[in-house]
């Protein structure tokens, strides 16, 4: 399965977001965004998960559950 950081970074760069475009939209900051797409976050809230699924507009348990790497 693959880490939750890779899966968000993969997904914010299909929708075009930058680091910080995506940190503005989503309500999360720079940083923590940086620190959960290079695996040094590992365990983010589920609020914070929330405002990331919301801005890349998927659902939390699409986020959180391997569906979407079948799709690929």
């Amino acid at each position: 399965m693959m880490p939750i950081g890779e899966k968000i970074r993969m997904l914010r760069m299909e929708k075009d977001f930058s680091v910080n475009e995506f940190a503005k939209k989503s309500g999360v900051s720079k940083s923590y965004i940086s620190n959960i797409e290079r695996g040094v976050q590992k365990n983010p809230s589920l609020i914070v998960m929330g405002k990331l699924a919301k801005t890349l507009d998927i659902s939390l348990e699409e986020l959180l559950t391997h569906k979407y790497a079948e799709r690929e």
